[in-house]
């Protein structure tokens, strides 16, 4: 029985000296039961140990006998031992600890998931790959995984081990390097990391790039977490398929989860998800917002970053709760109406030595050249969009947030970062393309196939394009050429409509183009208008600020401001505290100032905001035709002398014409002739001077009726008061059993 030969049998001095060295790829072939000699030979590792013994399913106890100094121990037995039938006990002084030994488990990982993987195309490697609980062979644990494919040897450390990792390497599986291991008793909850030992022999301590979960910082150790959650979403799931994201309205409510609201009576923390869910809803569906949009919320240790240096790519910040309790306000908002949108950051990712970069002590994720790999404006790390296994895990990641967070949609960040080898980059900082060009060929396949996939197996979501140059056809399907996005952000609109409304009223007819040049490439995109947490940060000043005037005038300017984005074609995008007239730029640190509704003005201006989106919403002229020509007609886009531009949107037959009206000056028109192209009566649906705004109430007493006056290449024509810095929406009514023409 203690026959040392037995102990041996199979194995060499050189395998245990690469288990001592951290080099061994398969331990499991030294470890564990192993048939010999007609029963089983077991073999434990325990360096630290001075006492090693196996208590058998019958209760036997089994001393091992130490048979290499390094810390290998065996025993032999005559009798079959199943994978989880037995225990080690080791002893080490008066310390005694019992666990079960991975080693005996067939291997979490197959053929198919290498295939995939190494085809690009594993869309579900984030359930493959990371910590995930099961039960084996009837016996409870967590199984791990991991890409390093030119790492000596990996070893999974944790709450569970003392975080030593010589308790548990891992196997390596075929030719990729995918490493697996499943550790029996590992509980949901458990803190890990992997830890490396790199071609040069360095040791690193890494998080989990697949890991569901992490612990808030400062702390860098991912995660064991198994979802519970049980969705109540199936109708919002059914009815968002049944539909295209562009064929409906869209006004988006952009937030920052940790600053829209605080827990100001308990030391101003962070609400949690579900803290956040009620409130949040109630806020959006008064407005009248369809859809939040949230700033990253994929974990990331530094709160300034807002989210956009992201660590986790499949995991929720820690700093709001579990991913349950994200996946709790999701289907709350979906089960009020509200659709939900997240910022993903495919574009690059930071430095930080416990996450992905250098991951196996080589530029794994990232290009090794820095001309390539790091990104000169944010010191950060850019993707290898050429590497088949780095574009699955953004890929999987993309897809992972809609499937198991049942996202309606994300939005891409940093586009044109992705798409121009020379984006922010000097000359010879750069490196061309194999037609010697400055387009990323790489990027650019990468994005058609993300929009390819996730449209192709979720449709109705929405894929949005943060992307602020003319590169062509950013929304175009991918299979005509185009990148294939739902919608792109309208960034040259955003640009000369703040700088118009920055301008002091007596100089903004010198710049009257400023607001018409817009629509000459308006249809050329599927485009969203953004008036973004980028434009209320870093000295660019709240949006109340940048207008010009006094008080009444600021207020004035910003009500107008909001009037010409709603009836503007686009979808809508508007950052959080736009709607309290923040008079402040926005920070992370801190909540947003609810005290202002308390102010009439600024209580107005969140008032005018929920009447401007049940306008939207009731109104399809303001959205059906959206993207195309027929749907926008300017009345008067020249009268520069006066600052007053006039347009009308359209819709379908049976839709009811609007008339948008805005004088950008703070002088009352009188008498102010439009031709319109329906007679009738047009109702006042929006004065943006009511008094119930905070304006003076200048306006036309609910609407007016069509005289047979010739203006404007119509045979009929209204005359309206224009009110000052104001902007008027009126929309047509026919008469009693007349069709409305929409077109």
């Amino acid at each position: 029985m203690n026959d040392p030969a037995r102990f041996w049998s199979g194995i060499s001095d050189a395998e245990v000296d690469h288990l001592a060295a951290r080099s061994h790829a398969d331990p499991h072939r030294v470890l564990g039961a192993h048939p010999v000699d007609g029963g089983t030979v077991l073999r434990a590792w325990r360096p630290v140990a001075d006492a090693v013994a196996v208590r058998l399913a019958d209760g036997t106890a089994l001393p091992l006998a130490r048979i290499h100094p390094a810390g290998l121990w065996a025993a032999w037995t005559g009798a079959p031992v199943g994978p989880g039938s037995y225990r080690v006990e080791s002893a080490l002084g008066d310390a005694a600890w019992s666990t079960r030994e991975p080693w005996n488990f067939l291997p979490t990982l197959g053929q198919v998931d290498e295939y995939l993987f190494g085809e690009g195309r594993h869309w579900r490697l984030h359930e493959r790959l990371g910590a995930h609980p099961q039960t084996l062979d009837g016996v409870p644990g967590v199984s791990f995984a991991v890409w390093a494919p030119n790492a000596r040897a990996v070893s999974v450390v944790g709450d569970w081990n003392l975080w030593d990792p010589a308790t548990h390497p891992l196997r390596r599986i075929g030719a990729l390097g995918l490493w697996e291991i499943f550790v029996p008793d590992v509980p949901a909850g458990a803190k890990y990391q992997f830890d490396l030992v790199t071609p040069g022999g360095e040791a690193l301590r890494k998080s989990d790039p697949y890991a569901s979960f992490a612990e808030l910082r400062p702390g860098q150790s991912s995660v064991v977490f198994a979802s519970t959650h049980a969705w109540g979403d199936d109708a919002w799931i059914d009815e968002r398929a049944a539909h295209s994201a562009q064929s409906g309205p869209m006004s988006i409510y952009e937030v920052h989860a940790g600053s829209w609201r605080r827990a100001a009576a308990e030391g101003d923390r962070w609400l949690t998800w579900r803290e956040l869910a009620p409130l949040l809803a109630d806020h959006v569906v008064a407005l009248g917002f369809t859809h939040v949009e949230l700033m990253p919320v994929g974990e990331h240790p530094y709160d300034a970053s807002w989210g956009y240096q992201v660590t986790g790519y499949f995991a929720p910040t820690s700093r709001f709760g579990d991913p349950d309790d994200f996946r709790a306000f999701v289907d709350h908002l979906h089960q009020r109406g509200v659709g939900v949108l997240v910022d993903w950051v495919p574009a690059h990712f930071p430095k930080d030595t416990f996450a992905l970069g250098r991951f196996d002590g080589t530029a794994l994720y990232e290009h090794l050249d820095p001309r390539q790999g790091e990104h000169p404006d944010w010191g950060t790390l850019v993707f290898n969009f050429g590497r088949r296994e780095v574009r699955n895990f953004l890929l999987a990641s993309a897809r992972a947030w809609v499937a198991d967070f049942h996202l309606d949609g994300l939005r891409v960040d940093a586009v044109a970062s992705m798409l121009y080898l020379d984006y922010s980059r000097d000359d010879g900082a750069w490196v061309p393309n194999a037609q010697g060009g400055r387009e990323n060929l790489e990027a650019v396949s990468l994005l058609q196939e993300l929009n390819t996939l996730l449209h192709g197996e979720f449709p109705g979501v929405a894929v949005i394009a943060e992307e602020s140059t003319a590169w062509p056809d950013v929304t175009r399907p991918s299979h005509h050429g185009g990148l294939g996005f739902t919608f792109k952000w309208n960034m040259g609109w955003m640009h000369d409509t703040l700088a118009y409304f920055a301008r002091d009223p007596v100089h903004r007819r010198h710049h009257h183009h400023g607001l018409t040049f817009g629509l000459t490439y308006a249809f050329r995109e599927h485009f969203v208008l953004p008036l973004s947490h980028d434009e209320v940060v870093h000295g660019k000043r709240s949006l109340l600020e940048k207008m010009p005037g006094d008080r009444w005038q600021r207020f004035a300017n910003l009500r107008a401001l909001y009037a010409w984005m709603w009836c503007h074609p686009g979808r809508k995008l508007l950052f959080m505290g736009a709607e309290l007239a923040a008079p402040t730029e926005w920070s992370e640190a801190r909540g947003l100032d609810w005290s202002l509704l308390d102010d009439p003005l600024h209580r107005g201006v969140s008032s005018l905001l929920g009447d401007l989106n049940a306008l939207y919403r009731g109104s399809p002229s303001l959205w059906r035709l959206d993207d195309a020509e027929e749907g926008f007609r300017w009345v008067d886009p020249d009268d520069q002398a006066r600052s007053v531009y006039s347009f009308v949107r359209r819709g379908r037959v049976g839709d009811a014409v609007v008339l948008c009206v805005l004088n950008a000056t703070p002088v009352v028109r009188e008498a102010y002739r439009l031709g319109v192209p329906l007679a009738g009566r047009w109702r006042e649906a929006v004065n943006t001077d009511a008094a119930a705004y905070g304006g003076s109430d200048v306006g036309n007493a609910g609407g007016v009726e069509t005289s047979p006056v010739p203006s404007h290449g119509h045979p009929q024509s209204v005359t309206l008061r224009l009110p000052p810095l104001g902007a008027l929406v009126l929309t047509h009514e026919p008469p009693p059993g007349a069709l409305q023409a929409g077109r």
